[in-house]
């Protein structure tokens, strides 16, 4: 593993947001939905997210992510992909969402 500075750390840009809706996404070459994010200030913005094994489209409206938001935008199928929704792989390599524990503001940096 490489060590890097605090300075290193302090340019990813991990926001919060709240999801607003998820759609199917049959283009993308892996399951995945697009997902749409209120990140307060900083915008709504919209990601391709594998995430399908462990979330239902339904259910995540109102849940909070974490999520690197200085990538550049990047395109999947006929998709342009904003950000990145951050998460862990499970012992199949399936998706679990980084958490929230508590409610904070959209658009809030993690320090």
């Amino acid at each position: 593993m490489e060590t890097i500075s605090w300075h290193d750390f302090e340019k990813v840009e991990i926001r919060a947001g709240t999801i607003l809706e998820a759609e199917d996404f049959p283009q993308a070459r892996k399951p995945a939905y697009k997902v749409k994010v209120d990140f307060g200030p900083l915008g709504i913005k919209w990601t391709s997210a594998q995430i399908t094994k462990h979330y239902t489209k339904e259910e995540l409206p109102g849940r909070q992510v974490m999520c690197v938001i200085n990538f550049p935008k990047k395109q999947i199928a006929n998709f342009m992909s904003e950000f990145l929704l951050t998460g862990f792989a499970d012992e199949n390599g399936d998706i679990v969402l980084a958490a929230i524990e508590k409610p904070v503001p959209n658009g809030s940096k993690l320090v």
